[in-house]
């Protein structure tokens, strides 16, 4: 009995480590880079949501489902006297805590073994892939947490086939598709856990149809969950929207696996250097071997594969964040791969230099994402969306900053190119409830102003955001307050102006 309570005491305290680690690496400089795109549209929509409770299905109105968002109401909420963006952001961090629990119970149920466990969160913890989403507010952290957990109840499932875990396993399900379609991966993969099922004895046959009734309850279970999502008018948009991104049957049978080879080449870059050199080998080095656990590896192997498979196949439109999910089983192979050579190897200094071979290029990565992150090692594609080009969010805090004390002495008006996304959602975040200021988007931006702005501009302080636009339009009267560069980019800018009329113009 007293070693029980010591082993579990060293369980707690491991644990307590592991988290403090976490929330050091994933809260320290949180909000040092800019807000981007999708982060303003998720924040602003949860904070529309939290005003207006007809309004909570807000993400549906663009076809996104809504349990990130939901979340993310709850703790701006709690949390109301703190920086929106931090909260925002503050939601994947607790998604990827969840996450690296999830990691730590998956790797022992498969391999019970806690070094296994140990290490592979670990590796969760380093890996700039985790890290860096971990630490942005949108759907992907949030992703990869359902993703985990509902592997973690499906090998449950298949082994113990009892119903409280089929109806567990049910309502999670149905959760992660609340979240996003691709938890719709999970409910598909189902049938791959039966590579665990023990097919010994006469009753074999029995177990299986009882597996399967126990996986029908569960899918069952899922849709009805799923279906809370039908209460909105805003729900058939989910489809439309899903088609921007991926090819329907028959797009796809027009030009069957065009695409493919690209796309499998692209995200295998993106796995790769996202991961990090020796993390990738480390995960696929068992394919080659006859390591113990074969059963369970290669179960990890299906669960990254053919979603990534099915992905490359019939994408549209890809970004890496979509390919998160998809690497944590090969982050729990690489652990496993790990403990396997530690095994393997008995000398000290060896096995000193299998460690830093492994993790070196992943913490020096990560130390740079959290405290230089516009010079994150992340690739091109990122860099664009996340500092470099328009969607990143480069010059906003300096805007908000001058908007704040200029609204304290006066009413102002501030108008931003674009209706939708970073402009003019970004400003509206922090100042839409202040009453001395109207933001309002405009877009297209016309060439000549408009009679109204020309009119406002000679009562009140009248500013205007151009964050796509390089170049002033000639038949607007600006004076330029600020230009603020994105990122690494010289030809990339938000440009700040106040609209100064002449009065021999006015009249």
């Amino acid at each position: 009995m007293p070693g029980i309570r010591r082993r579990w005491a060293w369980i707690v305290l491991g644990f307590g480590v592991l988290i403090v680690a976490y929330l050091v690496s994933r809260l320290t400089n949180l909000t040092h880079l800019p807000i981007f795109t999708d982060e303003a549209i998720y924040i602003r929509w949860s904070q529309i949501g939290t005003r207006d409770p007809n309004w909570r299905f807000i993400s549906l109105t663009d076809g996104k489902q809504p349990m990130f968002t939901w979340i993310m109401m709850i703790l701006l909420r709690v949390l109301k006297s703190f920086d929106p963006l931090f909260v925002g952001r503050l939601t994947s961090v607790l998604a990827g805590l969840g996450t690296m629990i999830g990691v730590w119970v998956l790797s022992w149920e498969l391999f019970r073994d806690k070094r296994v466990s140990w290490f592979t969160g670990v590796l969760y913890l380093a890996v700039p892939f985790t890290l860096w989403y971990d630490r942005m507010a949108i759907y992907d952290s949030m992703v990869s947490m359902f993703a985990v957990w509902n592997l973690f109840l499906a090998i449950l499932l298949v082994r113990r086939l009892r119903l409280d875990v089929a109806l567990i396993l049910g309502m999670l399900l149905g959760a992660g598709m609340l979240n996003k379609s691709s938890g719709l991966f999970s409910l598909y993969l189902l049938p791959v856990t039966l590579i665990l099922f023990d097919w010994r004895g006469n009753d074999r046959w029995v177990r299986f149809l009882r597996w399967a009734g126990l996986v029908v309850i569960a899918a069952v279970l899922s849709q009805v969950v799923y279906s809370v999502l039908r209460l909105s008018p805003f729900f058939h948009i989910i489809a439309q929207k899903d088609n921007v991104f991926v090819f329907s049957p028959r797009e796809w049978l027009n030009q069957p696996f065009r695409f493919f080879a690209g796309n499998l080449r692209g995200m295998s870059d993106w796995l790769r250097s996202y991961l990090t050199l020796p993390v990738f080998v480390a995960a696929l080095i068992p394919i080659f071997t006859r390591w113990g656990k074969v059963r369970e590896r290669w179960l990890l192997y299906f669960w990254w594969a053919l979603p990534f498979l099915a992905l490359a196949n019939f994408a549209k439109i890809l970004y890496p964040r979509f390919i998160l999910f998809m690497a944590i089983p090969l982050i729990v192979v690489a652990g496993q791969s790990f403990m396997t050579l530690w095994d393997a190897v008995k000398r000290p200094l060896v096995r000193l230099a299998l460690v830093l071979l492994l993790l070196t290029p992943s913490v020096l990565a990560s130390f740079v994402i959290v405290n230089d992150p516009i010079n994150a090692p992340i690739p091109l594609s990122d860099r664009y969306q996340y500092m470099d080009d328009w969607p990143a969010g480069g010059g906003v805090p300096e805007v908000i900053a001058y908007l704040r004390e200029e609204v304290q002495h006066e009413k102002v008006n501030v108008y931003t190119e674009g209706t939708f996304g970073l402009m003019p959602y970004a400003i509206e975040i922090y100042l839409v409830d202040n009453p001395n200021i109207k933001i309002k988007g405009i877009w297209p931006l016309p060439e000549i102003i408009p009679a109204s702005i020309k009119a406002e501009a000679l009562v009140q302080p009248t500013y205007l955001i151009l964050n796509e636009t390089q170049v002033a339009p000639t038949g607007w009267p600006l004076k330029l307050i600020g230009e603020y560069q994105k990122g690494r980019r010289l030809d990339r800018k938000l440009r700040f102006y106040r609209v100064s009329v002449p009065l021999a113009q006015a009249l």
